[in-house]
């Protein structure tokens, strides 16, 4: 197998393995900034808390994917600066995004954030990129499990059409 047989880390990138990478971080970056943003929007605690629970874990998958591009002599993406806190009170109320739509769009970018990973995982072939987006997968499954699971508390899920079999008599 030549370079690539041994320590995966020690095997190169493939383009595929390197583009996949550097967009996970770019989008993770986006995230960070998007979710840290409407965390000034929300007024719900738990809501609040699942959000920052989901920063510190894209934090977390940046910094991994951040340093796995670096060794490899890969440049990074820009990252946005973190925006400033603001009091809810101070967002005009047509101006704020509701808890419910918030609680939403987070559990889509999970959901993204999945498929991602999966993609990543599927078109990689060392094996350390695999466990570390596998790692990821199974972090954002449990995350929007949380989010699923949260929505459903609050009553702010909403359901696409419910199938009911129809019983014949």
């Amino acid at each position: 197998m030549g370079i690539l047989s041994g320590n995966p880390q020690e095997e190169p990138m493939h383009y595929g393995e390197v583009f996949s990478a550097w967009e996970y971080l770019m989008v993770s970056n986006k995230t960070i900034a998007d979710h840290q943003m409407l965390m000034n929007h929300v007024g719900d605690g738990d809501l609040k808390k699942l959000l920052k629970d989901a920063v510190e874990q894209a934090q977390q998958e940046a910094k991994q994917v951040s340093e796995v591009l670096t060794q490899n002599g890969v440049g990074l993406p820009p990252a946005a600066p973190e925006p400033p806190s603001v009091d809810l009170e101070d967002i005009p109320v047509g101006a704020r995004f509701q808890d419910p739509d918030v609680a939403a769009a987070a559990s889509a970018k999970v959901a993204a954030g999945l498929v991602a990973c999966s993609q990543i995982m599927g078109t990689s072939i060392r094996e350390d990129i695999v466990m570390m987006f596998g790692q990821f997968h199974m972090n954002k499954a449990a995350l929007g499990g949380k989010f699923l699971k949260l929505t459903k508390e609050k009553g702010w899920l909403v359901p696409p059409p419910l199938h009911h079999a129809s019983k014949s008599d």
